[in-house]
This record gives structure tokens, sequence and C-alpha cells, in this order.
């Protein structure tokens, strides 16, 4: 370049003769011309496209193709060779390469282009993604809930076994605590939990559990036109950004809880970060996002799906498609089953009966020991095979009660009364009645009253000091002092 302007000074300004200059440096009279009809070098300019004499004849070939296209799955589409394969078999004798830069040309031409959208404070956009996590040592896929914050790119992330109705719920309290508010507008694709029938272009009825979740915050919603994701660009973005920076390497951890409180730390940290464009980090402008949200409700949304049903005669009731078991006290009972995203709660006129962590795969059983004593009492020749009770652990002085009463006692009462010692774990914990146990064995007090006169604290008698606190109307009352005359009578036979 300082070769080119040199040259251009020296015939433009100082006068120097274009001949001199030639002969100088030996160029081309063309090149010098270019050199001083342009400041810069202007590089090479082709006039016209090259004729494609051999693919020249296909490209229409390939437009059409590439069109056909459209309509197939996107693992059934042509790709660069397959074309090139084709166009042989109809009579094309040029090379694969020819064919390649067509079709890079031709879909690069054929890309749509989009308009870019203005977001205000106070609206969000929601999605879900999935990532592979090891959770407790087994590898799994996972979805996590996105939730973005367009105006001040804040966005809220938690981990979940799948997407449901129970973890959109799940993830919309959360993401509203964590932001503390809720948006006045909320944009999502057409997803089945909030869509369950799209009618005409923009329509969409709407599934009950949406209109729940709506009508608790009294959001404002707004669903992408069908296959149009650039709608909600922020959150697809998002979603991309969460998997690349949250989920590799493939995270390591415990259970859910420690993963998603991993999760809203790194959503914490990114909102230092300045948004690009704009004065400020995240943390500043979702101070303008809350001040156009809407306040949280007083009473928090119960995240929990609700069925009625009934238990069956061996007390377990079905929630998606996994069952639970309940006291056979409740068997043939209707109850109710809440499903949350962490446990099943069951409950009969309003009195919650059972607990259970929630089960994420298909056709399983839990069990609760504690349901089965009440009828293992009535029936204890079942105590071995009752399946409630396989792989349930308990302390090794457990095992020698149940041999001391079973040898006492004679019929099946030794088991009986076995299981009803058992049967105090229903208001006592294990480690209470485990010392307990190990207490009566010791002393020779093995019945189920003995062991139960352990569970309570013992005060020394000769601590206790008698007092009327509390009972004013006994301070009237006189006793009589025993005349202890009579009894010597009685030792001496006088009194008959």
């Amino acid at each position: 370049m300082e070769h080119w302007a040199d040259i251009r000074r020296r015939v433009l300004i100082e006068g120097t003769s274009k001949r001199q200059v030639l002969r100088e440096t030996g160029m081309h009279w063309k090149t010098l011309k270019k050199i001083l009809e342009n400041s810069a070098p202007p590089g090479y300019r082709q006039a016209r496209p090259r004729v494609k004499r051999k693919l020249g004849p296909y490209l229409w070939r390939i437009e059409q193709i590439l069109k056909e296209d459209k309509a197939m799955p996107k693992k059934q589409r042509h790709t660069a060779k397959r074309i090139f394969e084709r166009l042989r078999q109809e009579g094309y004798e040029g090379g694969y390469t020819a064919v390649k830069e067509a079709v890079r040309e031709l879909e690069r031409h054929r890309q749509e282009v989009f308009v870019p959208l203005a977001h205000g404070p106070g609206e969000a956009q929601v999605d879900f993604g999935y990532a592979l996590a090891r959770i407790n040592g087994a590898l799994r896929k996972v979805a996590f809930f996105v939730m973005a914050l367009p105006y001040s790119d804040a966005m809220f992330v938690m981990a979940f076994e799948r997407e449901c109705t129970e973890t959109f719920w799940e993830g919309h309290v959360r993401a509203f605590e964590f932001f503390g508010g809720v948006p006045r507008k909320i944009v999502y694709d057409n997803t089945r939990v909030a869509v369950g029938q799209i009618v005409g272009g923009k329509g969409r009825k709407l599934t009950a559990g949406f209109c729940q979740l709506k009508s608790h915050y009294l959001f404002d919603h707004r669903f992408c036109q069908v296959r149009r994701p650039n709608e909600k660009g922020v959150v697809e973005g998002t979603v991309k950004f969460a998997r690349l920076n949250y989920f590799v390497p493939v995270p390591q951890m415990r259970d859910f809880e420690v993963l998603n409180a991993d999760l809203n730390g790194r959503c914490q940290e990114d909102q230092e970060r300045r948004v690009r464009g704009k004065a400020g980090t995240k943390k500043q402008l979702l101070e303008e996002d809350r001040a156009a949200f809407l306040p949280l409700p007083v009473k928090p949304f119960e995240a929990c799906r609700q069925q009625s049903t009934t238990a069956s005669s061996i007390s377990l009731v079905r929630f998606d498609d996994n069952d639970y078991s309940v006291p056979t006290a409740y068997a043939h009972h209707t109850v109710v089953v809440k499903g949350y995203c962490h446990e099943v709660v069951v409950s009969c006129i309003n009195e919650t009966v059972a607990r259970h962590r929630r089960i994420w795969e298909r056709e399983q059983v839990c069990f609760d020991p504690l349901h089965y004593l009440a009828v293992l009492e009535r029936k204890p020749g079942a105590l071995d095979q009752a399946r409630p009770l396989q792989g349930w652990t308990l302390p090794e002085c457990f095992d020698h009660l149940r041999r001391r009463l079973e040898a006492e006692y004679e019929h099946g009462e030794g088991t009986r009364e076995y299981i009803q010692v058992l049967r105090l774990l229903e208001k006592h914990p294990l480690p209470t009645l485990r010392r307990a146990v190990e207490k009566g064995l010791s002393m020779g007090a093995i019945r189920r009253d003995a062991i139960a006169q352990f569970l309570f604290p013992q005060e020394e008698w000769r601590a206790t000091v008698f007092t009327l606190d509390g009972y004013p109307h006994l301070r009237a009352v006189r006793v009589q002092s025993p005349d202890i005359t009579q009894y010597g009578s009685l030792l001496a036979g006088g009194i008959r």
C-alpha cells in the first residue's frame, strides 16, 4: 500500500511522467492506470459470473430437489453427496466439489430473514431444554426449566426429572420467587402442558392446569406461531447458553436438590455481567424489570396435580402409573392424591394419611412398612412373606427380641407380641424405640407394654416435690392423721 500511494503522489502531485514510472517499475500500463484511478487496490473484480458449462444445465434440478426436501423430515433430506449421486445418474459429468458449492450457495440464499423484536420491562419468555447429568452416580437425561427476561437478560434455570404439568408449575413458582415478582406478560411455545388444541392460526384452547396457574398469578400470555421459535428467541438462546455453560462438563450431583442449588447460584452470579449495548449490569436492569412486575400473591400456588381415587384391597393408590401405600385402615376408601415434584401426599377427608417420595419411573410400587403392621397384627403368619416388609432393615436388637418372644410364647403369640412392639414405630422414631428395646432386653422386660414404659422419660422419685401450685382449691382440704394404734391391735389379733 505504501508503494501504491508513492506512485500516485509522484504522478498526480509531483508531475512525474507515466512513461518514466513505467520504465522504473517495469509494470504494465494497465496496472499504472488502475493505480491512478483508485486510491486503494480495488481487488479482483469479475465482470460477469463464470459460465458453469457442466453444472449449469443441472442447477434447476438442484433447486427442485432442495425445494422438495422442505416437506420432508430433517433426517431424510438430501445431502450434497446424495444430490451429486442423483445428478450423475441423470447424466452429469462434473465433479462433486462444484455440486457441493452450488448446494451451499442455494441454501444460504434460501435461509429465512427475521425482524429484531423490541422488549420492554416486565416481559418474560419460558421454555424447557434437555441435557445429560449424573445424579447419584447414574447418567440420565434431565429437563431444565428456563425463564428469561429479555429486557434485563436475567434468567432462572431449574432441573427436573421430566417436563410435565407439575414441573411446569413448580418452575414458574420458583422463578417468580427468584425474581421477586410476576412478569406481566409471558411468551410460550405450543407445549402440550399449556395448549390443549391449536385453533386456526393464532387461536389456542388452553389446558385446565395452565388456566389455574394464570388465574392465580394473573399474568398475560402469548403463544408463538407453529414452528416459529424465533418469536421467543431470547429464551431459545438462554437454553443454549445454560446447556453449554451449566451442563458442560456433565454435572455430577448427589440429587436434584444439590443440582438446583448449584444452578440457582450460577444464575445469581450471571446477574453481575453487563448487558451489551445497555448501561449497567443485569442486576441493575432487573430492578427496572421488577418495577413493572405484578406483586406475588399472598398465598403461594400449590404446584401439585390432584386426583381422586380409591385405595385397593392391598392398601395401594395409583398415581402417574405408580402405586403408593396407605394405612390398611383406609383400604377401599376414597382418597385424594396430590402429586408434587418431590413427593406424593395422600389424604382422606382433609386428613393426611400418607407421604411418599415421588417416583418418576413407570409401574413401580412404593411401600411404607408401617402401613401394614395393623393387619399383620391380626395375621401374624404373613410376617415373613409380607412384601411391604421386604428389604426393611431394623437394628439387630429387634431380631433378638423376636427370637426371645417366639421362644417364650407358643401358637404365634410371640410373633403377634413382636408386631405390637413394631407398631410403636407409628408414634415413636426408630432410634427411641431401639433404645427402649435394648433396655427391655437387658432387664428381661420384653412384652410390648413393658417396652412402651421405657419410651417415656422416667423421673427419679426422690427428686420429686409435691406442690399445690395451680390447685388453690385444694389448700382448704384437711386430711386427718391416721390412728396407728389400730394397726397394732390388728397385729396382736385384737381386731376381728
